[in-house]
């Protein structure tokens, strides 16, 4: 995720719009009055739902810390700017909203359910690269970076993501709710945050 603050305002723009949108179908759902076109997952859910959701997300950052410290790699965490929790925020609901929402095979029977999740979770991990080293046009653009910290990561955003898609198709979640993926994926990526900053990794502003 890029830390240009031109490029932060942008996806927080675009987080900010998206989420007034899905709360505008969210509000005419409770309302009794469904949008036919709304968005996925603007359904409401279980008070329950919501913290089994953020306890399991919470239990994956634990693992993760925890990895961090076994492997010692901790210190090769990205420095990063009090501004990048707007896009750390703004972020984890277009994910989920992308992924939990859009990219999943839900109609084909399990089978295709549970491939979709396993395939989009890969994509998922794969598409935050912390498995290619960026170097440049004149160097060829990237390397692969096939170290400890790069798989341990990716490793980590794939469980990540097979937790929220978990808790958005779990039988106490009737409705398919996206509120518990956006919820759980927000908490996380602030406690992603406070340790960064607890370790000495937020270095200013923006």
């Amino acid at each position: 995720m890029s830390q240009d603050p031109i490029a932060i305002i942008i996806l927080t723009a675009a987080g900010v719009y998206a989420t007034v949108l899905w709360g505008r179908d969210f509000r005419r759902n409770r309302a009794g009055n469904p949008n036919p076109l709304a968005l996925p997952g603007a359904v409401g859910t279980s008070f329950k739902l919501l913290v089994l959701a953020v306890a399991g997300a919470l239990g994956i950052l634990g693992l993760e810390t925890a990895g961090e410290y076994a492997l010692g790699i901790s210190h090769e965490q990205s420095n990063v700017t009090w501004l990048f929790l707007a896009a750390m925020t703004s972020a984890a609901f277009l994910e989920e909203l992308m992924f939990r929402g859009f990219l999943v095979v839900d109609n084909k029977g399990r089978g295709a359910l549970v491939g979709s999740v396993l395939g989009f979770s890969l994509l998922f991990a794969l598409i935050h690269f912390h498995w290619i080293e960026w170097k440049g046009l004149d160097s060829g653009w990237a390397d692969l970076k096939l170290t400890p910290s790069a798989l341990w990561w990716t490793l980590i955003l794939f469980a990540n993501s097979l937790w929220f898609y978990f808790v958005r198709f779990f039988p106490m979640n009737r409705n398919r709710s996206l509120l518990p993926c956006i919820v759980a994926h927000i908490v996380s990526n602030w406690g992603v945050f406070v340790i960064k900053l607890l370790q000495g990794h937020v270095s200013a502003l923006y």
